[in-house]
């Protein structure tokens, strides 16, 4: 069932997840929710791409809204809310890492389950050993691909995030095996079936949204976020105004305060800033 607000919403900030959310199946923003959003930031509302991927893997997207050259276009949150990135001063104005031994021990339970790990900065994917999992995960961001001589030393330093990446069953194990051990020492939560996460303690898009919302002297009650799944949970349960779309998980249309009438292959996001904020 669709839920939708009864009058039209004050927002001044907007945060969106792209995949199954702002992007389409064939992984573009279809021109009704370019113009919806270029409409909000001409109107003051901040737009901030919000993603699980690196900040060089949400550029693509940013230049197709073309609103980056403006105050209301200038930030992008990266690795699930680990960083948050100001394009005008081409720097990251919040990180928040991973402590080195939780990532080591995150690594070597997924070695005794021939499992390879992978890090990642801006620009790069560090996997523990090639494999298909990261290959995939290259060819959807765009991102180069180096294994590093020694990855347990690699990421002995902390890193923002670490994802396990495959098969779906063998990651739901791991994930209650690591939570159960790891406790509130980092959040855990698989955002794709084939990708396990492994983020900073409360850490995640909706932590990074509430402290940009700070930064611009933006209320939280003029929050909104758009997603799907659950590396979208936190701003979902955390954003005053939440929207999960229609095509989202159950549990994430259930928490959230709307629900869009439209999927991502039909202009959901723009459609609903075009109903409810424009």
């Amino acid at each position: 069932m669709h839920k939708l607000p009864q009058a039209k919403l004050d927002v001044g900030i907007i945060a969106l997840d792209l995949d199954d959310t702002l992007l389409n199946k064939d992984l573009q923003i279809t021109p009704l929710t370019v113009a919806a959003l270029q409409s909000c930031a001409a109107r003051g509302i901040f737009v901030a791409l919000c993603s699980g991927r690196a900040e060089n893997a949400i550029l693509p997207y940013v230049r197709q809204l073309d609103i980056a050259g403006t105050q209301a276009g200038r930030y992008i949150i990266a690795m699930n809310g680990a960083t948050v990135y100001d394009m005008h001063e081409r720097r990251q104005v919040l990180s928040r890492t991973v402590d080195g031994e939780v990532l080591l021990f995150a690594y070597r339970e997924a070695e005794k389950r021939g499992l390879p790990c992978q890090v990642y900065d801006p620009a790069t994917i560090y996997p523990s050993k090639d494999n298909k999992w990261t290959r995939i995960d290259v060819e959807l961001c765009g991102l180069s691909m180096r294994v590093p001589d020694d990855f347990a030393a690699f990421i002995s330093g902390g890193q923002s995030k670490m994802v396990i990446p495959g098969d779906p069953a063998v990651l739901q194990t791991l994930q209650a095996d690591l939570k159960r051990d790891l406790g509130d020492r980092a959040v855990i939560f698989v955002s794709k079936p084939y990708f396990l996460e492994i983020m900073p303690a409360h850490c995640g898009k909706g932590e990074a949204l509430l402290a940009l919302a700070e930064r611009l002297e933006i209320a939280p009650e003029r929050t909104m976020a758009f997603g799907d799944s659950m590396n979208d949970e936190s701003m979902i349960r955390l954003a005053r105004h939440s929207v999960a779309m229609c095509n989202g998980l159950p549990y994430i249309q259930e928490i959230a305060r709307y629900v869009t009438q439209d999927d991502n292959n039909h202009d959901g996001v723009g459609r609903f800033l075009r109903d409810w904020v424009l």
